[in-house]
């Protein structure tokens, strides 16, 4: 993405009514980059930024006051929930007790969230997360782990799989 203007972005996006405008806020991330489908509607007080790539597939929501965050790659599925105050970011670091920071050298860790994916309020899509078509993340969830099943209920600190829908 194009950090200068996802700032730009950032700084112009809250200006615009909360569920109005999508076209024109489509048009503004594409223009920083963003690989966006049809139909995406972003929330104007949804944060996004980073230097990775960060593709968003068809009729994709992204709420109220999400943060996405890429230093690689992001990858939203098309038909795609993501409910407000949800979490997504590629960025962590290695830990070293030796270090001067205990947070050591940085590490960027691709996500990947299927289509047809809930990602409930609060939810925190962690760096090297992977989810697959038609996950539902529970509200207040903590993902940091790959999913490969379809349809399946996931929740907890850390997300488990808690049901099944096939």
């Amino acid at each position: 993405m194009k950090t200068f203007i996802s700032y730009i972005n950032n700084l112009l996006i809250p200006l615009l009514p909360e569920t109005r405008c999508f076209a024109l806020k489509r048009w503004m991330w594409k223009r920083a980059g963003v690989k966006i489908g049809r139909n995406v509607r972003i929330s104007s007080s949804a944060k996004i930024s980073g230097s990775g790539e960060l593709s968003i597939g068809d009729n994709t929501w992204v709420g109220i006051q999400c943060v996405i965050v890429t230093s690689s790659r992001i990858i939203i599925g098309a038909n795609v929930d993501i409910a407000p105050k949800v979490y997504i970011g590629t960025g962590t670091h290695t830990i070293n007790p030796r270090s001067e920071h205990i947070a050591a050298t940085d590490i960027s860790r691709d996500v990947t969230i299927g289509d047809g994916c809930w990602l409930c309020v609060n939810s925190t899509i962690l760096p090297g997360t992977e989810l697959s078509t038609k996950t539902v993340v529970g509200a207040g969830a903590v993902v940091g782990s790959v999913f490969k099943e379809t349809c399946i209920l996931i929740a907890g600190i850390p997300a488990k799989k808690i049901k099944s829908y096939v």
